[in-house]
């Protein structure tokens, strides 16, 4: 059985690209799955931003492929987690769960680093480069403890 995976930002062209190309990048393919989406609809059948290309190329992942698409209710039905780089973004997830138990599928990402902080993934998209650089580096570090946990629970099963 695949694993299904979700990474939710406001546009899918910024963050969560970058988070489905770096998940995608540590996971086996024959057991993973890993998607992106975005809350809203600005971008719909668009690539990601250019920055999040170059960040992603700069560390050998190839996201230029990816085209931004809304997320739908259904996708509580399709994956078996659901990341929300942000609280905003969570939440609007979160009002289009049918049930408790879909809700229970979607969380913050950077609860994997720091637990119950609410952190967000900033959203880079009006700032420089260096922003994307810094993304990378969070959603880097969080997807490396998603991939490890997944890992193991994989294997447990």
């Amino acid at each position: 059985m695949i694993t299904k995976i979700l990474m939710v930002c406001l546009g899918n062209i910024c963050r969560s690209p970058l988070a489905e190309g770096i998940l995608a990048d540590k996971l086996p393919r024959d057991r993973f799955a890993v998607d992106s989406a975005g809350t809203g609809n600005y971008h719909v059948g668009k690539a990601p931003d250019a920055r999040s290309i170059k960040i992603a190329k700069l560390n050998n992942i190839d996201i230029a492929g990816q085209i931004a698409r809304q997320f739908k209710p259904e996708d509580f039905f399709r994956y078996d987690y659901i990341y929300a780089m942000d609280q905003s973004n969570l939440d609007d997830i979160l009002e289009l769960a049918p049930n408790e138990e879909m809700k229970s599928k979607a969380r913050l990402i950077l609860d994997e680093l720091f637990p119950g902080e609410k952190v967000d993934v900033p959203d880079p998209y009006y700032g420089h480069d260096n922003g994307f650089t810094l993304v990378y580096q969070m959603l880097d570090e969080a997807c490396t403890n998603i991939a490890n946990r997944l890992l193991d629970e994989n294997q447990r099963s």
